[in-house]
């Protein structure tokens, strides 16, 4: 009797044990705490993809929490975070869905924010959705049709420059061209080669010009200054003289003067057409005179 009693206390233990472990393994599953006081916040999503309730919140990358509860609302998806009691939050946190493994494991990372206020958690925080593999592919797709294209034209350009390269013409005329180049680099430094001492004395004669005109304008600088001086002077007076010839111009123009009131009375441009018609009869007269018998002359003198 003693030895079956001590069997049923030891089966009772360990069936004690076996379900306080399964308990433990259950809570940390599921991210049940007991006799733990904990703070929520929630945040709202485009997109989650993928993300399930029990999923582990990190901040900067260590486990503080854990995905409470996940609803859609509209085109939008809230989702409730349970965090320790330790954890503060800032006005500027930010919250982000990435991936947690290559298995395609979804997580909520967190960067707590450096602003001195803390935030409201009873106000709903914005989260983004930075992208994963799948993501990635999906994106991939939406641009596969554009990439057949791209590779199509690529193709089509590679057969055009493969023919190219492969056309004997080209190929000839590519060698003549570039033969023709190096005979012209060759003669091109024969050139430099066989007049390089003409070359110096050019070079050193361009120098030695620069020098003398450098110590023409330094030696004769106060000249150089007088005589650009005097230019100016007489520029000035050139164009005072002309501002003087123009005036009288035009007041000659406009009868202002003297020359303007003769040359444009008409009186006197009539006499001076009669006089001339005078000395016209004048000298026709003294003409026939002369061709006849002379010059006859009638003076009567009182």
């Amino acid at each position: 009797m003693r030895d079956q009693r001590k069997t049923e206390i030891k089966v009772g233990i360990t069936v004690v044990l076996a379900i306080l472990i399964f308990v433990w393994i259950f809570g940390w599953a599921k991210n049940l705490t007991v006799g733990y006081e904990r703070q929520y916040v929630s945040v709202k999503f485009s997109s989650v993809a993928g993300l399930e309730i029990g999923d582990p919140v990190t901040i900067n990358g260590v486990r503080k929490g854990y995905v409470e509860d996940i609803i859609i609302k509209g085109n939008q998806v809230i989702t409730k975070l349970n965090f320790e009691k330790d954890v503060t939050l800032k006005v500027d946190a930010k919250f982000s869905v990435m991936m947690l493994d290559l298995m395609g494991g979804k997580k909520i990372e967190v960067y707590p924010g450096a602003s001195e206020q803390e935030i409201d958690y009873n106000t709903m925080q914005n989260g983004e959705f930075v992208g994963d593999i799948a993501s990635a592919m999906a994106m991939l797709g939406t641009v596969q049709n554009d990439l057949v294209d791209v590779i199509k034209e690529v193709k089509v350009s590679l057969g055009a420059v493969n023919k190219t390269l492969t056309d004997q013409q080209f190929n000839s005329d590519l060698k003549s061209s570039v033969s023709n180049l190096v005979e012209l680099t060759e003669n091109l430094n024969s050139l430099i080669k066989a007049n390089s001492g003409e070359i110096n004395k050019l070079l050193k004669s361009g120098n030695e010009l620069a020098l003398n005109v450098n110590e023409f304008i330094k030696t004769n600088k106060d000249s150089i200054s007088q005589t650009l001086s005097a230019v100016q002077d007489v520029l000035r007076e050139s164009k005072t003289m002309l501002t003087k010839v123009n005036s009288l111009i035009d007041q000659t123009n406009k009868s202002e003067n003297n020359l303007g009131k003769i040359l444009n009375d008409p009186k006197l441009l009539e006499d001076i057409k009669e006089s001339i018609s005078h000395v016209k009869d004048l000298t026709r007269i003294l003409v026939e005179q002369l061709k006849a018998k002379g010059i006859e002359v009638n003076a009567h003198i009182f």
